[in-house]
């Protein structure tokens, strides 16, 4: 049973993976991480950025020049010896501290050199990205089966509907057949009632019967993302009832919600080693390059570069620093805990999806020989019956019994596959790579 090929049911799986708006949702969670990833590289490189001030006030403090007073003495002696007026009468000079008329514009740009937070920033973006690939396969994987499911859902529903309309028409032979008995004298009316009141049960039946049939085609349609009403090809698997899965040990070890919490663990582990990263120093470089000046003159005096080197070295926190490694460890026995927990579980999954599965394939075995022998009972008595020789109550019975028998196999059958889809489910075997 697992892996029977129905390329109509791949094309449905296929059409799931591109419309489904749960992984759809799940795609754009994945997208964020990729951009986190590229945000993250994008630390390492060079920042730049344009920074500019203007400056106008009035009042404030000033400083006093007293210039006249220093020298105007002087400049005057001067000025009799060489009898001219060479030396300048000075006045006594006030500046105010707070800039009039300012401006001071720059390119700014900054580069880290040593800074092992976003080194491990990056590492840590790049194990949430892998984190999410899992997470967009185990969405796929869960996609798939709920899509498996659904279809033989439908498949079963649409076979009760035939099974039900087969069962209309066996009773509306035997309608004919009793009416033909009283018109002979052979039979009286209480079978040819008796008939059409079944009759009027089996059409109720066929109504319940397609009201599930049009329930799983809304909600195997809602899985696809398309309209609820559309049609489903129906491409029954054949059956191989003595195929039995094959229990892989390994198979959940590859299960990829075991590599989320393995990526999990890696990011958590590296966020640990980010937390101890406050023990080195951050060194950074930095340029300036720009203009300042009175105003908005821009010539060879107010050009100007500035050049730096920054260094940040945390030495003391009050012991912060140390709660937060501690938190951290904290955190990856946690998630180490929880992956040994779910390996455990998905152990257990695994062993009673196979043992379901063995248990559907019995079911299914049992179904189709409890068919056989209601066929050959109802066939054994309509002949007794048309002999005269049995109650019609009788025959009612045999063709309850040939009917119910019907939708037993055909139960059987979903149940089978259903229980295969949770295998292949279990032990993650669909192909996603290859298929989308």
């Amino acid at each position: 049973m697992p892996g029977a090929q129905q390329p109509a049911l791949d094309n449905y799986i296929q059409q799931a993976f591109a419309n489904n708006k749960g992984l759809r949702e799940q795609h754009f969670q994945l997208e964020k991480s990729m951009l986190a990833l590229q945000q993250a590289k994008s630390l390492f490189g060079p920042n730049v950025a344009l920074l500019a001030s203007y400056n106008a006030s009035k009042g404030g403090r000033t400083i006093d020049l007293p210039l006249g007073d220093l020298l105007n003495n002087a400049y005057s002696t001067l000025n009799d010896l060489t009898n001219s007026k060479q030396f300048p009468h000075l006045q006594n000079q006030r500046f105010q501290l707070n800039p009039e008329d300012f401006y001071d514009a720059k390119f700014r740009t900054t580069l880290p050199l040593l800074n092992a937070e976003i080194y491990y920033n990056r590492k840590i973006r790049q194990e949430q990205l892998s984190q999410q690939e899992a997470a967009v396969n185990v969405y796929k994987r869960t996609l798939v089966k709920d899509v498996k499911t659904a279809y033989y859902q439908y498949y079963q529903a649409s076979q009760a509907v035939d099974i039900h309309k087969n069962a209309l028409q066996l009773i509306r032979e035997n309608i004919r057949v009793n009416e033909s008995m009283v018109k002979n004298g052979t039979r009286n009316n209480t079978a040819v009632y008796r008939a059409n009141t079944e009759m009027q049960k089996i059409e109720a039946d066929i109504n319940k019967a397609v009201n599930d049939r049009e329930n799983a085609k809304a909600y195997f349609n809602f899985l696809l993302n398309r309209n609820l009403a559309d049609s489903i090809t129906l491409e029954p698997a054949a059956v191989k009832a003595g195929l039995q899965p094959v229990l892989d040990n390994g198979a959940v070890k590859q299960r990829e919600e075991v590599q989320q919490l393995h990526k999990a663990t890696n990011a958590l582990l590296l966020n640990e080693k980010m937390q101890r990263s406050y023990l080195l120093p951050k060194v950074n470089t930095y340029l300036d390059l720009g203009s300042q000046a009175q105003g908005w003159k821009f010539d060879n005096q107010s050009r100007y570069y500035f050049w730096g080197v920054n260094l940040q070295w945390d030495l003391f926190a009050s012991r912060g620093n140390q709660h937060k490694m501690k938190q951290a460890a904290v955190d990856v026995q946690s998630v180490r805990n929880q992956s040994a927990q779910l390996e455990e579980s998905l152990q257990l999954t695994l062993r009673q999806s196979l043992n379901n599965y063995n248990t559907a394939v019995l079911n299914y075995r049992a179904a189709g020989e409890q068919l056989a022998f209601a066929k050959r009972y109802y066939r054994d008595q309509q002949i007794v019956y048309r002999e005269g020789q049995l109650l019609y109550i009788e025959l009612l019975d045999a063709q309850h019994q040939l009917t119910q028998a019907q939708l037993q196999l055909a139960i059987a059958e979903a149940a089978l596959h259903t229980a295969a889809a949770e295998v292949e489910r279990e032990q993650a075997a669909y192909p996603l790579t290859t298929q989308n």
